[in-house]
């Protein structure tokens, strides 16, 4: 038996309404990666609004991650405490505001500043789903349903792509993201009316107040798990590809690098995030199933898309034959599945009333590294007059620092991992009839 099969005690049943409460989280995570990448498919029409460089165009979305990064541990922190309700509203009250401030932004810096609010809001969304998917679904299906939360979210990214885009050539900036936030608000509404953080006879335990202490331990008992390090740098080192080419670089890329039109590039971004939703529903499945499949995915995931990334952007002629630019984008759709491989890490390595502040801690790795090679590419291509080449190998530098640290941490997960399930079944067995 894999020990993704194994009941615990007083897990929630799952069902018809957990799908529905669960459906509506996930609609509000829905909407923030809309928002959350709406950039992605108008960096060149933001440099031309603001007249600026690829350095500050960068900081667009640097900032963003930047703050959405630093919130991810406070934000598991009032989870834990406030529930999921709570955090989501503050969310999406937030990011709608920061869609709507940047849509009206007369300046850069006032567009920044929308950007960094959109990112606080857009923060408080996946930890606070996974959340209520634990409260609302048997353990067993963790791995599944993570899986199909990101493959929602990057439904969201695929309306980016596909209506963002033509919104904003066809209504113009401020009419295409003011719309956008319309969506906010509808999901507000659903969310005050129906959704609830867990079903009747299974509220969690009290909680301690949370001052300095209580945060100190919730932090300090995550971090020193070894699985919730390991999930850590398992979404480090998987998702930031993909969500560099997404976010900013990759229409840039496809356009000034290689030759390619709007419409073209478009299409591949959008064959990206079409692939994610179907390796998600793929590795899911195969985590949920066999446990023991989660690093080889992760690793597997890694060295296709270093591979496949080298041969781009070292092809000797100036411009990648169309065949690889599709396989390229076809292998970044693993990375945000690999990604989730993270939280199967995380969660079974720490007990239900920490699992918001572990799932922040593991959430943090992949923005980590987005946002160190956001910055390090918008430099690199002002300082070598925007050499794609050079630009874009700093990725590799941070898929070694990711790849040195799992091997380092992966005998001690599993090895901690066996003792907690070791424990559990134990349990299980005592308990009364």
């Amino acid at each position: 038996m894999s020990s993704a099969s194994v009941s615990l005690p007083g897990d929630p049943p799952g069902g018809r309404r957990a799908v529905a409460v669960w459906g509506i989280g996930v609609s509000v995570y829905f909407v923030a990666v809309i928002f959350r990448t709406s950039l992605g498919v108008a960096g060149l029409d933001a440099a031309d609004r603001f007249d600026v460089n690829a350095s500050a165009l960068s900081t667009f979305s640097i900032l963003q991650l930047l703050v959405y990064a630093g919130m991810q541990i406070p934000v598991g922190l009032l989870v834990d405490r406030l529930g999921t309700k709570k955090v989501l509203g503050l969310g999406v009250v937030l990011f709608t505001a920061g869609q709507l401030g940047f849509a009206f932004s007369p300046s850069y810096g006032m567009a920044l500043a929308s950007r960094a609010l959109l990112g606080c809001g857009d923060a408080m969304t996946f930890i606070s789903v996974l959340r209520l998917g634990s409260r609302w679904f048997p353990a067993r299906r963790g791995p599944l349903i993570a899986q199909l939360a990101g493959l929602v979210g990057m439904a969201g990214n695929l309306v980016s792509t596909l209506v963002i885009a033509r919104l904003l050539h066809g209504i113009g900036w401020t009419a295409a993201f003011a719309g956008s936030a319309v969506a906010g608000v509808v999901v507000l509404v659903l969310l005050v009316l129906f959704l609830k953080d867990h079903p009747e006879g299974h509220e969690p335990e009290p909680l301690p107040h949370m001052g300095a202490a209580y945060v100190r331990r919730q932090i300090a008992a995550s971090w020193r798990e070894p699985g919730t390090r390991l999930g850590l740098w398992v979404h480090f080192t998987t998702q930031f590809p993909a969500m560099v080419f997404l976010l900013l670089w990759g229409l840039p890329f496809l356009v000034e690098a290689q030759g390619l039109s709007r419409a073209t590039a478009g299409e591949l971004l959008t064959l990206v995030v079409l692939s994610n939703m179907a390796v998600g529903l793929v590795y899911g499945q195969i985590v949920a199933r066999h446990h023991g499949a989660r690093l080889p995915l992760a690793l597997g995931t890694v060295g296709a898309t270093s591979l496949l990334w080298a041969v781009t952007v070292f092809w000797p002629a100036d411009r990648a034959p169309m065949w690889l630019l599709v396989v390229l984008c076809t292998v970044l759709g693993a990375c945000g599945p690999a990604s989730m491989i993270g939280f199967d890490f995380a969660r079974p390595a720490n007990p239900p009333e920490r699992q918001g502040t572990a799932s922040g801690i593991t959430n943090m790795g992949g923005f980590v590294a987005s946002m160190t090679t956001l910055f390090a590419v918008g430099a690199l291509l002002d300082a070598t007059g925007d050499d794609y080449t050079m630009a874009f190998s700093s990725v590799f530098v941070l898929q070694a620092v990711g790849v040195s640290q799992i091997l380092r941490l992966r005998r001690r997960a599993a090895r901690r991992e066996r003792e907690r399930l070791v424990a559990s079944r134990v349990e299980t067995v005592h308990v009364p009839a």
